[in-house]
């Protein structure tokens, strides 16, 4: 019988499954959408109970159209900084609080300079409503959940039968509350934020096994999850991204651009893995890319991003059209909240056509933003996620780096890195990245024009920027 770990990934608009077997093969496939609801301006909820349901859909779609396999293990894959809160009997109370909702922005920007000299000593980042320490605070107070987590922690819960209360080092570092040099909880921080640490699971490395599986619908009983990594992390161990001056971009509802470091540094720093040893990466952190092609694609009327970038594809440049996809203000490298969206640079000449490029410019551009702070050399950007497999963004991405970009050629690399992760934990030869090709994109924009739309960008991100 073919033996396979079941992959599991969860992310912020669906989840998927991957069958994976122990030469990085997939077996099989299967998805299905999870919702996200905006009751309040800035904030963005999604159900938890829908959330794990969908998982549930994903995993029996997989095994349905994947006839007869052992399933070995389970690896996991998960959004970051979403929170989960629930009750001792095992239910959740309240919404899952998104990594994109900024009901604490306020909050935040109130938190003494001290408490976030602290935060950037002990865990790399800096306060700001994405990451989960103010939702956690939040959701304790308005919920009085009995335990709290990240979503890592809250599938865990459910596949186990609700027995285990675990977390991943890695997801637990995006938490503003887990000292990532001492790895562990930090008392300090766990004060400054007014989260109590009963309520918090216990921190694993990513491979140190998070319990077996018990009462899953489809699933047998026992078979262990081997192994958690947060999604982007995930895609960066998929990505055989394991050297200084490798870069990968993963393309998402909001983007992350990772690099591994030789040890921690306190500015953009997060802990991207921990087996024998702990892994850092330095990362940048956008909050609107794939959001800002949807959302550039229903105020132009069109049916889907698909659409959007056929439009996009018409017309050779955005002829000095620029959008800045502030919705929600800015993230890295500038970590403007107060910053709003603004599109600039129209005239009579413009069209719908112009519009949507500029949509598709915005994403790259953000990437250059942080790909200007990477201390190493920049030779080549890898990227994955969804919106990779438009070879307009991929062309722009090259265009305006003046650096080839190679694309993942399979979509679900974060369910494949952490995959790799469980087979290796399991005794299997791993090392699929360097069997793994690549669509390459080389650079076609002349370094005067690229200097060119680079400063126009710079010029419409200084006209919202507040500070």
């Amino acid at each position: 019988m073919v033996r396979a770990v079941l992959a599991i990934d969860q992310g912020t608009t669906n989840s998927k499954a991957v069958l994976v077997t122990p030469d990085g093969g997939v077996l099989a496939t299967g998805s299905a959408p999870v919702g996200l609801s905006t009751p309040r301006p800035g904030w963005a909820e999604q159900d938890a109970d829908e959330l794990w349901h969908s998982v549930l859909r994903a995993v029996s779609s997989c095994l349905a159209s994947a006839g007869v396999v052992e399933v070995t293990a389970i690896a996991l894959s998960t959004q970051r900084e979403s929170v989960v809160g629930w009750n001792l009997a095992g239910d959740a109370v309240g919404p899952v609080i998104g990594w994109q909702d900024v009901r604490t922005a306020a909050w935040c920007s109130s938190v003494p300079p001290a408490v976030d000299e602290l935060v950037r000593g002990r865990t790399g980042l800096r306060v700001d409503a994405m990451f989960s320490a103010p939702k956690l605070h939040w959701l304790l107070n308005e919920t009085g959940a009995d335990r709290v987590g990240t979503v890592d922690s809250w599938l865990i819960h459910r596949l186990t039968g609700c027995h285990e209360h675990l977390t991943e080092a890695g997801n637990a570092s995006r938490t503003l509350l887990y000292d990532a040099v001492a790895l562990n909880w930090s008392a300090e921080l766990l004060d400054a934020f007014g989260v109590t640490r009963s309520a918090l699971p216990e921190v694993r490395p990513s491979n140190a096994g998070f319990g077996v599986t018990k009462g899953v619908p489809g699933l047998a009983d026992g078979i262990p999850i081997v192994a958690v990594l947060a999604d982007s992390h995930a895609a960066m161990y998929g990505q055989g991204c394991t050297w200084a001056g490798m870069v990968k971009a993963t393309y998402g509802t909001g983007s992350s651009v990772m690099t591994p470091v030789d040890g921690f540094v306190e500015t953009g720093c997060t802990l991207a893995w921990l087996t024998d040893r702990p892994v850092y990466a330095l990362e940048g952190n956008i909050v609107s890319s794939g959001a800002a092609l949807a959302w550039t694609a229903g105020m132009l009327g069109l049916p889907d991003v698909g659409a959007l970038m056929e439009l996009a594809a018409g017309v050779p440049s955005a002829d000095g059209v620029v959008l800045v996809p502030a919705f929600a203000g800015l993230g890295a490298p500038h970590w403007d909240r107060e910053a709003r969206a603004a599109l600039t640079g129209m005239s009579a000449a413009t069209t719908r056509a112009h519009i949507a490029r500029a949509a598709v410019d915005a994403i790259a551009h953000q990437i250059c933003d942080i790909t200007d702070t990477v201390p190493d050399p920049l030779n080549s950007l890898r990227a994955d996620g969804g919106a990779t497999v438009s070879e307009l963004l991929m062309q722009t991405q090259a265009d305006l780096l003046g650096h080839p970009v190679e694309a993942a050629d399979v979509p679900e690399i974060s369910a494949l890195g952490v995959a790799e992760l469980a087979w290796s934990t399991l005794g299997e030869k791993t090392g699929w990245a360097r069997r793994r090709t690549y669509r390459t994109f080389e650079p076609a924009l002349d370094p005067a024009a690229r200097t060119r739309c680079r400063a126009n960008w710079a010029d419409a991100l200084a006209a919202v920027r507040t500070s």
